[in-house]
Order: structure tokens, then C-alpha cells, then sequence
């Protein structure tokens, strides 16, 4: 396969081929060894100044003037400013590393390593005076450039989505904010973690290969693994394995996992996603809903200093206490409608009236789901708790204590989005048994996101499980609340992408190379003059001609006047 490469590609390979010809490599094996950060220096100048530091980091900008350079170094930490002098880094005769390396050999993106004194140019800025320069990495395609002008303006910015979401490693080293996107996740992730330690909770690893994919209702990926000749799922949730370890013992379990399911992708949905699940021996929703308000005040403060965090438009607060408001009494708030005690018949009109799409397939459950999500769920965007579901719509959760009819759940919205999903829940194997059942009608039915049996978890539930409850907290949501970003392809470092579009790579023959030249080149095409010129017979010339139209770089059409050739340039 032949690699087409830009004029600026060309260059620099060339000047890789030229570095090692003066006996560089660019590419060295050994340990280079820094003694401080750009950060460190900024930080703590003024006990620096006049120091030797040793950096690393990759050279963003040069301004080259005769035997003197200012560059732009920037490494992990951030960008600072250093100078370099020919006679400093070239002290005998020979001055190849200035004048030929530095100024000919290396270029933007280039990652290099410097020795030099921490000092303030005349103008105020801190800086470092290079005295050894260390080639240490070649970089053989050109970085995009992006200029602030004096009025802050930024010009030439990498910020098509999709170039940043497929080149994430471009799109660290130039937009720094993406960065600190990324060292805030791992803050909040931190911060969670801190915050179940404290309390002494396990943090444990359950599989991501199932045999049934179950704790949740949803479409699962489906794999085959030869040595067993089984199909495996990739799991769409670990809550059935977590409650497993409660019935084995431990009162306190929680994981980040890694989930995955097979639907639709959008602005807040990605087929790979990261969900922490924690469950607590001994508790009930009423306990989770108190909990998550501690956690997620605090999270909010590691995160960003404040419970008040700015989401798009709206000023949202984290500090507790959260309002509490019963599904189905948001639902008649929002409608008007009461559709408690209705059957699946009658929500079904109700739906269709209120100019939802239904269908046959959608039991009690997921009809309820579709009139809150449309008509009730973008109203809540102060944290609030959606309580009591209705038992259709929760087949792991357990009955409510005052009303048959529904379950102790709740989900947690924020911004007109579900964050979380928790439940006091079920431990009555006969109960669980029975709820399956009734999700096995559902798939029967055409409900292909209905959950399996798994009759192992029932058996687990046979040998007694304690009062528990759990919970379910969307980390890539969260931190997209905490970053302000409204996009889930901005919270993770290497989001699902449709496949890449190729250019396709057009190989010539030598007489078709030979011909298209000539065209290139002719005033005024006339093909028998031009196939005089080719010296090609005339089988060779019918074949080449066809060749150039096969790529549509010719296109030969028949006239009155005979043929004729049109030349694609």
C-alpha cells in the first residue's frame, strides 16, 4: 500500500534521514532523566531562579533570530518559554546543533530535552537559558498551529469535533482545556473512591464476559468464545454479580465498571460507558438518598471548590438537601394526567393522545418511562429524586412498604438527565423468580432490551440475601456536569467513532504516469498527436487511456468530430 505524504511530510523525513547522517539518532533508547517540571519552575521561581533544571517536553513555537532563538517548551505540566543561544549550546568551533539541527533539522511538535539556568528576560518573563540541547523524538507530521493574536482571538484552532475525537493525542497537545478536562475526571473518580474508603466499603471486580446479560434492561453485545462454544455477553450492568458478594458476606461492595450496550449513539449516549455501582448491607433507599447527597456535595467541592456548578444555561447546586417528588406525581403535574391504577391498555391511549410514538411491544413499564422522559424529565434540572416507580418498571427492585403497587426506587435527575439509579433491593427469591418471568412475556412479546432469567442469581437469593440497597451513578455524565461539557465524546479520551472515511490511493502504471504527464503539460489536448508523442502501440495507448478514465483522471467522450479527452487536474 503506498502512503501519500504532504509536502511538509516529505521535509521532514528528509530531515530525519539528514539528522542521522550527522550521527543523531532520533529516536534514542536511553533514560532521560529531568530534575523538574515546567509547573515547578513557574510555581516556585523565585527559589529556582539562577538554577539548573533539566526538562523534557515537545517544542510548540520558535522565533529564530540569526544566532539567538526563543522557543516554546511544553511538557505534562504546562508551557514555558526558553532561550537558546548558538555559543551556549555550540562551545568549541563547531556549531552544527544550532545552525544546522535547531534551526534546519527540528521542527514544530518535535520533543526535545534541555539543560539550562531558570532566569527572567528583560521583559518580565521566566524562562530557561539552554546550555545542552538533547534530541528525543522526530516528529514526521506537522502539528496545527494555533495563534492568539493581541486581542486574544484565536486563529487556526484544531476544533473540528471529529478530527479531535479521532486524533485525542492531537487534540491534548493543542488545546490544553481538553486536558484539564481529563485530570478532573480522574479527581471525581478519586474523590468517590476517598469517600467509600473512609467508610471502609470494598472496591471489587466482577466480569465483563456474562453468560446472561442481566441488572438491566437494555440491548447487549454478543460474542462467541470458541474454547467453551458458548455465546458470552459483554455486560450491560454488574449489579446481579455485586449482589452476589453481599449474599457471600461482605456488607459494603462497589465497582467502576466498564459497561456496554448495543444501542443508539448520541450527544449523552456511548456504546461503552462508565458506571460506579456500590452496594450497602442493611440500608434502604430512603439511607441511599441521604448518602448520595453527601457524596455528590462533596464531589462537586474536590471537583471544582463549590457545590454550585455552571451546566450549560443553568446554575445547578449539589449541596444538600435534594427535593424528593414521586414518578407518578411528576407525571400528573407535567400532564395533567393521573395514571396511577391505569392498565397497559389505557396508558397506551394516554401516550398516543399526549402524541408519543408507542407501540404493541411496550408493556406498563416502558410506557411510563416514555411519558416521563418526554413530558416531565427536562423539568427537573436542580438535583432531584424521582421516587416510587411502578413494579413493571423495576424487576430487581423491591415492593414498596406502603403500596403494592410500585417499588422503593428512586433516580436521581439533574439537568433533565438521569445521573442515577437506585433501589432498596429485591431479596425475595420467590418474588425475583416471578418478576423474571413476567420479563421473559415482555421479550415474548418483541421487548428485545427485556431482561434474562438468571436463574444462578435466583439460586444466590435462595441462601439469603440482607436487606441491601444499591445504587447506580453515571460517571461519564457526572463529569460532563462538573466540566460544563454537554457532549459525552468530550469526557471520554477515545469515544466510539464510525469507521474512517479513506482516501482511496491511486496507483499508476508507467504509461499511464507517462500519458497523464503529457496532459498535464499540453496546451491544447489532441489525443493523435499526444499518442504519437507517447510512442505506446496502439493496444498500449487504448490501455492506458482506459486507465486514466478507470481513476477519473480522463475522460474520453466520441464526437463528430471523433474523440475526445478531458483532462481532471
Amino acid at each position: 500500500m503506498s502512503i501519500q505524504l504532504s509536502e511538509q511530510e516529505i521535509v521532514r523525513r528528509e530531515s530525519l534521514q539528514r539528522l542521522r547522517k550527522l550521527g543523531i539518532n532520533p529516536y534514542p533508547a536511553e533514560q532521560f532523566k529531568t530534575t523538574s517540571t515546567i509547573n515547578t519552575i513557574i510555581q516556585n521561581f523565585d527559589d529556582l531562579e539562577r538554577k539548573e533544571v533539566v526538562l523534557a517536553g515537545r517544542m510548540m513555537s520558535r522565533r529564530i533570530m540569526g544566532k539567538a532563538s526563543f522557543a516554546e517548551l511544553k511538557d505534562a505540566s504546562g508551557r514555558m518559554q526558553i532561550y537558546i543561544n548558538r555559543d551556549e549550546i555550540c562551545k568549541g568551533e563547531d556549531k552544527t546543533l544550532y545552525n544546522e539541527v535547531f534551526k534546519k533539522l527540528l521542527d514544530i511538535g518535535d520533543i526535545i530535552g534541555i539543560k539550562g539556568e531558570v532566569f527572567k528576560t528583560k521583559v518580565g518573563e521566566k524562562s530557561v537559558k539552554v546550555t545542552e540541547l538533547t534530541v528525543l523524538s522526530k516528529a514526521l507530521k506537522p502539528m496545527p498551529v494555533v495563534k492568539v493574536d493581541a486581542d486574544g482571538k484565536t486563529h487556526d484552532a484544531f476544533s473540528d469535533p471529529e478530527m479531535r475525537y479521532r486524533q485525542r493525542y492531537v487534540d491534548l497537545i493543542v488545546n490544553d482545556e481538553v486536558k484539564n478536562t481529563f485530570i478532573k475526571r480522574t479527581k471525581i473518580t478519586n474523590s468517590i473512591r476517598q469517600f467509600f474508603n473512609d467508610k471502609g466499603y470494598l472496591e471489587v471486580e466482577t466480569p465483563i464476559l456474562q453468560p446472561i446479560p442481566g441488572g438491566a434492561a437494555a440491548r447487549p453485545f454478543i460474542t462467541h468464545h470458541n474454547a467453551l462454544d458458548m455465546p458470552l455477553y459483554l455486560r450491560i450492568a454488574n449489579e446481579l454479580y455485586l449482589k452476589r458478594l453481599i449474599v457471600g458476606g461482605f456488607d459494603a461492595v462497589y465497582e467502576f465498571a466498564k459497561d456496554f450496550r448495543n444501542e443508539g449513539m448520541d450527544r449523552t449516549h456511548n456504546p461503552e460507558f462508565t458506571v460506579m455501582e456500590l452496594y450497602v448491607a442493611y440500608k434502604d433507599y430512603h439511607w441511599m438518598m441521604e448518602m448520595t447527597e453527601q457524596l455528590l456535595e462533596k464531589v462537586a467541592i474536590d471537583a471544582n471548590g463549590t457545590s454550585e456548578v455552571q451546566i450549560g444555561d443553568n446554575q445547578v447546586s449539589f449541596k444538600a438537601p435534594y427535593a424528593r417528588v414521586p414518578i407518578l406525581e411528576a407525571i400528573k403535574i407535567h400532564t395533567g394526567v393521573d395514571v396511577s391504577g391505569m392498565n397497559e391498555e389505557e396508558l397506551r391511549k394516554v401516550c398516543k393522545d399526549l402524541g408519543l410514538e408507542v407501540d404493541e411491544t411496550m408493556g406498563k413499564g416502558k410506557l411510563i418511562d416514555e411519558l416521563f422522559g418526554e413530558k416531565c424529565e427536562h423539568h427537573y434540572i436542580q438535583p432531584t429524586f424521582i421516587t416510587d416507580y411502578p413494579k413493571e418498571m423495576s424487576p430487581l427492585c423491591k415492593e414498596h412498604r406502603d403500596n403494592p403497587e410500585l417499588t422503593e426506587r428512586f433516580e436521581l435527575m439533574v439537568n433533565g438527565k438521569e445521573l442515577a439509579n437506585a433501589y432498596s433491593e429485591l431479596n425475595d427469591p420467590i418474588d425475583q423468580l416471578d418478576r423474571f418471568k413476567d420479563q421473559l412475556k415482555l421479550s415474548e412479546k418483541g421487548d428485545d432490551e427485556a431482561m434474562f432469567i438468571d436463574m444462578d442469581f435466583v439460586r444466590a437469593l435462595e441462601y439469603g440475601m440482607p436487606p441491601t440497597s444499591g445504587i447506580g451513578i453515571g460517571i461519564d455524565r457526572l463529569v460532563m456536569f462538573l466540566t460544563n461539557n454537554a457532549s459525552i465524546q468530550e469526557v471520554l479520551f477515545f469515544p466510539q467513532m464510525k469507521p474512517e472515511k479513506k482516501t482511496p490511493q491511486i496507483e499508476l502504471n508507467d504509461d499511464e504516469k507517462k500519458v497523464l504527464k503529457m496532459l498535464e503539460e499540453a496546451v491544447e489536448i489532441d489525443l493523435n498527436n499526444l499518442k504519437v508523442q507517447s510512442g505506446l502501440s496502439n493496444k498500449k495507448w487504448d490501455k492506458t487511456i482506459k486507465g486514466l478514465t478507470k481513476h477519473g483522471l480522463a475522460k474520453v467522450t466520441k464526437t463528430e468530430e471523433g474523440l475526445v479527452v478531458k483532462f481532471h487536474k
